[in-house]
Parts: structure tokens; C-alpha cells; sequence
């Protein structure tokens, strides 16, 4: 580790929040592009992966990257197949790294997440556990070559919920053998469970997947846009009424259990993503620091680039610098994602575009706040491009 004078922190520089990204699963589900792999379960690559991670962790809080970070999230592929030595060895080792972490979540299956990871998380230091349940119909769950059964994610759901921990539930819509009856089942049960969190999304059917080579681009009834939007208002429906507040357009929680490190996310926070697949998002000053741990990234270009984002992947990464105004447009469309949405100040360059889209019905503005109407949570595409083109003019 260098001087203090060397260290981020003395420059303005570091993450609120880190990303660490584990690749591994049982075996990909038909509508997953995300970067990971099927694993066997006692693959010592696993072993070797973690160690590398958390070297790496560990040499970014030596640069002080890490100093102000506040929240954390492992993610994947499946970091609960990992299982509860490995998985609770880098949880501590994301503690040690970020002292000031108030957040820290760790994604689990319900076919990994035994009591012993359960019991591992809660005592390295895990704040919430998210749980990839996607339906609780056993036709359904075969049909998107997910591997548990119903019965044993509603079993894992509440002993989970039982350890104390923040437990939030991924479920998924408008996918095969789902019908409104049935979606409405998986929707109550879940939240009878006790969960203080779900996220509901409408399935995308991804190039390159088993449901791709299935159904192709071809127009299937039960993937529709008219069954996505069904879909998408019955689970508001259902979540409200039974105490979870949209904060965010797919996320619900009940009081004081958002998830904060998604919000990270859509308010523009500096992250780092460690691991094979992982993004991150920084300002110019982090990313200089960034690529003394990094040394084979590009130099930033000289001039008024503000931002840059980047994607690991095995042999090479992406990198693309942002300029102020592209800056400030992600940061409005990503800002519209939140219920609460932007200050109606941060529009001052954009006047015309907001009230086009308060005449299109897509936003409205209350109390000095750009806000996305029912509307605009509906048509989040149109909405978010509007946005984005501001990145253009």
C-alpha cells in the first residue's frame, strides 16, 4: 500500500457501493444470458475464483477505494452454491475491506440456500439474502429450467425469513404456463411467507438461450406486452395491498426494507465491480485510481469526460467513457426508474423535453420533483429514451 497522500480517499476519489459477481450455477436456466457458468458443485475452481476476488477486494481498500462504500452485493450465477465456508470467507472479507458498509446481500437458489449458508451468512456479516424463486408452480418452474421445486422454496423462504435476516424474493411474470390465477398464487404466497422485499419482472426472451432457440422473435401469447402490463399491474395490486410500497419500477418493500444498494444504482453512485462479468460505474478521479489495481486499462481521455463504465470479462474488458452531457442523461433515466424520481432543477437544460412528456402522460411534476406516472411505469421504454436522447443533443 502506497502513502496516505496516494490513497483515494485524499483525492475526492472511491465507491459507495461494491458488486462482486460470482459466475457459478448448477446448470444455466433457459432464459439466462447473464455471464455464468454451469459448474460442478465440487469444481476446486470455485475455491480459486473466491481467493482471487477477494485479493482483489483486498487491493482496492488498499488503495482506498473502499473507505466510503456503504453497500455491498455478491451476485450472479449463484453465489450460494459456493457454499457456506466460501461464501462466508468472502462476506468477511468484503467487511474487512469496507469498514462503513451498512448494506451487504448476498443472492441465493433455493436448492443452495441450506440452514449451514443460512447460519454462515448471519454470523460473517450478511445484511439480506435474495432469493431467486421466480415462480412457486412446479409447470412453470420446469419450464424455465429453474431446478427446485415450489414446495422447497417456500420451505427455504421461511427459514430464511426466520434467521433475521432482510429477505427479498425474485419472481417472474408472463412466462410459460403461467396464467393470471396462477401468477396471483405465487404472488400471495410469497409475500405470506414474511418477505419485506420483492422484485417482480416481466420475462425477456434473450438471443442466445434455450427459450430463444425455442420460440425465436416469434410473437408468443403468454410473453405479449398486453400480458406483461396484466401482469405488472395485478403484482402492484397484490403488493400494496398487502403492505409493500413500489419504490422503485419493479422493486416493492415494506417500510425500511428497500434495498439500498439497487438504488446505488438508479441515483448515480460510484460503484466498482469485482469478478468475471462485473460492471462498474466512476467518476474520472476513481477511475485513475482504479487503474493502478487494473494497470491494463485505457487511460481516460483528456478533456471533459466525467464518468466511465466498465465490464470484466475472462481474457479482456470493455470500457467506455462518458462525457458530462451522456453522463447526466443515464443519470436522468435511471433517476426515473425510482417512484420518487429527479429534481425538477436537474431538467434545466431540458425544459422542453419534460414538458413533452408531461403532455404525453409519461411524467408529472409535484412538489419541485420529475415524477413517472402509472403511465410512464407502463411504457418505461419510451420514457427512458426520451431521456436518453438528451444524451445526443
Amino acid at each position: 500500500m502506497g502513502p496516505m497522500t496516494d490513497r483515494a480517499a485524499s483525492h475526492g476519489a472511491g465507491v459507495g457501493a461494491l458488486y462482486v459477481h460470482v459466475p457459478f450455477c448448477v446448470r444455466k436456466c433457459a432464459y439466462c444470458d447473464f455471464a455464468s457458468e454451469a459448474t460442478r458443485r465440487d469444481d476446486p475452481c470455485m475455491g480459486e475464483y473466491v481467493s482471487d476476488v477477494r485479493s482483489q477486494i483486498a487491493q482496492a481498500a488498499d488503495l482506498g477505494l473502499l473507505e466510503n462504500c456503504v453497500t455491498a452485493y455478491v451476485g450472479g450465477g449463484t453465489p450460494s452454491m459456493l457454499g457456506a465456508s466460501l461464501l462466508g470467507g468472502l462476506v468477511r472479507a468484503i467487511r474487512e475491506a469496507c469498514p462503513r458498509v451498512a448494506e451487504l446481500t448476498c443472492e441465493a437458489n433455493p436448492d443452495s440456500m441450506t440452514d449451514d449458508v443460512l447460519a454462515e451468512l448471519v454470523a460473517a456479516g450478511a445484511t439480506r439474502v435474495s432469493v431467486g424463486v421466480q415462480s412457486l408452480d412446479d409447470r412453470e418452474l420446469v419450464a424455465l429450467g429453474r431446478i427446485h421445486k415450489a414446495d422447497q422454496a417456500r420451505e427455504r423462504l421461511a427459514a430464511a425469513v426466520g434467521t433475521g435476516l432482510d429477505v427479498s424474493a425474485d419472481l417472474m411474470c408472463a412466462i410459460p404456463h403461467q396464467t393470471m390465477r396462477s401468477w396471483d398464487d405465487t404472488l400471495r404466497q410469497t409475500v405470506d411467507l414474511g418477505v419485506g422485499h420483492v422484485s417482480v419482472y416481466p420475462l425477456a426472451i434473450e438471443e442466445g438461450t434455450p427459450l430463444y432457440d425455442r420460440y425465436g422473435e416469434d410473437d408468443v401469447p403468454w410473453n405479449s406486452e398486453d400480458v406483461q402490463a396484466d401482469r405488472m399491474e395485478h403484482a402492484h395490486k397484490v403488493l400494496e395491498d398487502a403492505g409493500l410500497a413500489r419504490y422503485e419500477v419493479a422493486s416493492y418493500a415494506r417500510d425500511g426494507k428497500d434495498c439500498k444498494h439497487n438504488q446505488a444504482y438508479w441515483t448515480g453512485v460510484e460503484y466498482l465491480g469485482v469478478g468475471h462479468g462485473a460492471a462498474s460505474m466512476m467518476g474520472a478521479k476513481t477511475y485513475d485510481v482504479v487503474r493502478r489495481l487494473y494497470h491494463w486499462l485505457p487511460t481516460r481521455p483528456q478533456g471533459p469526460a466525467s464518468a466511465a463504465r466498465m465490464r470484466f470479462s475472462t481474457l479482456d474488458q470493455e470500457v467506455e467513457f462518458l462525457n458530462r452531457r451522456q453522463a447526466w442523461a443515464e443519470d436522468l433515466m435511471l433517476g426515473m426508474r425510482m417512484t420518487r424520481g429527479v429534481e425538477l432543477s436537474r431538467f434545466s437544460c431540458a425544459k422542453p423535453t419534460v414538458e413533452s412528456l408531461v403532455a404525453r402522460g409519461l411524467v408529472e411534476v409535484i412538489d419541485g420533483r420529475v415524477r413517472p406516472t402509472h403511465d410512464g411505469w407502463l411504457l418505461g421504454n419510451e420514457l427512458y429514451g426520451a431521456l436518453w436522447e438528451l444524451a445526443e443533443e
